[in-house]
């Protein structure tokens, strides 16, 4: 299978030492960016500073596989202990809370580390777009890990909507349901210190179009290749007494004219998952649900439907290249996840070996992307006031 191969190990002799930031115990995040990045033997995990207090960072680091002497107790310590070896950590994997991804991606960055940071890349336009100037600056690769962009099917609606099989886009439908906080009893957090992803300086301003919608926006970008211009929304909370934002709609007007809906939120009863999109143009339709990844339901305006499967035939390039079994066993979240940690280990590589990447391995969501979806969020919310 094409994932067998790693380009990194043929180039290197060795995988690349990545350095873990946060994601400690209890993390569900956390043990996901692990587990990505040790998938394809692309990466080693060498050194981590997994946690805000400093013994549980050291103790949770050696937990993961780290040695006592790289298990570090802050960033700061991780950077400066990591520089001073001949075999240090040359990639960072950032999955702490919001408002620091860009100080430390900055941080990285200053010592000529690549970047693979969790989603949403910071919590303000003017610190995103300073987050792309010092990455343009280095040279070097940051990766953002909206994962669903990883999904080999999602990765056929691309290719095939660059293949021309779609035509030209006209209607975009997004929605991201989850039912998580969907619980009237469950307002927000009264007692003690509030969760970060509940405090507006530290979550960013917007908790559910952090935490999800820019998954959704991120989705709609990748699949169509088209950019949001214009966007009528509202963005608040529908459970009484709750402060934080957990409902966002909105209409979507793009650059070439197309129409489009955005719904997302955390307050649907029972709801697992449900991130489902769907995309018209002039001779066909295409529509994806993350609950049911393996299956790409495919309308063309001139016969009859059909459906693709990660395995089928009929895939495209960009999607073949991500599978790893073989057909009828299926792959998901954690497998979209690691292909882009893949990916992007790829472009890393190439840069070092001052070679070109494999074309396809590019398609990871990069800074210029963190950057769109910051700014959909803000517009959103200027909309909605």
């Amino acid at each position: 299978m094409p994932m067998d191969d790693n380009p990194v190990t043929a180039a290197l002799g060795r995988p690349l030492r990545l350095a873990v930031i946060g994601g400690g115990p209890g993390s569900f995040i956390g043990s996901m960016h692990r587990s990505a990045a040790r998938l394809d033997g692309r990466f080693e995990i060498v050194a981590g500073a997994v946690s805000s207090n400093p013994s549980r960072s050291t103790a949770a680091a050696e937990a993961i596989g780290v040695e006592p002497s790289r298990a570090y107790p802050t960033p700061e310590a991780l950077f400066e202990g990591e520089v001073k070896r001949d075999d240090g950590a040359e990639v960072a994997a950032i999955m702490t809370p919001n408002d620091s991804h860009h100080s430390l991606a900055v941080r990285a960055l200053g010592v000529g580390w690549d970047v693979i940071c969790d989603k949403p890349m910071t919590n303000t336009v003017e610190e995103a777009t300073d987050l792309v100037e010092a990455v343009d600056r280095s040279g070097l690769v940051f990766c953002l890990t909206h994962n669903y962009s990883g999904y080999s099917l999602v990765r056929q609606a691309r290719a095939m909507r660059e293949a021309g099989d779609l035509g030209t886009i006209r209607l975009v439908q997004v929605e991201y349901v989850q039912g998580g906080k969907a619980a009237e009893a469950d307002p927000d957090p009264s007692d003690g210190p509030l969760p970060w992803r509940y405090d507006p300086d530290r979550g960013g301003p917007s908790l559910v179009m952090g935490d999800i919608g820019t998954h959704a926006h991120h989705l709609v970008r990748f699949v169509t290749g088209l950019e949001v211009e214009e966007v009528a929304a509202e963005v608040g909370h529908v459970v009484p007494g709750r402060q934080v934002d957990d409902f966002a709609g909105a209409l979507l007007r793009f650059a070439n004219g197309a129409r489009g809906s955005f719904w997302v939120t955390q307050t649907a009863a029972g709801v697992e998952n449900g991130l489902r999109i769907r995309v018209s143009g002039t001779k066909a339709s295409v529509e994806w649900n993350q609950e049911i990844p393996t299956r790409l339901l495919v309308s063309p305006v001139d016969g009859p439907a059909r459906v693709l499967t990660p395995s089928g035939p009929d895939l495209l390039a960009p999607a073949a290249r991500t599978g790893r079994i073989v057909a009828g066993h299926p792959e998901g979240f954690r497998e979209a996840f690691a292909n882009v940690y893949s990916d992007a280990a790829e472009a890393i590589v190439a840069r070092r070996t001052g070679t070109q990447p494999d074309p396809l391995a590019t398609w990871f969501p990069d800074h210029h992307d963190g950057l769109a979806g910051i700014r959909f969020v803000e517009a959103a919310i200027t909309s909605s006031d």
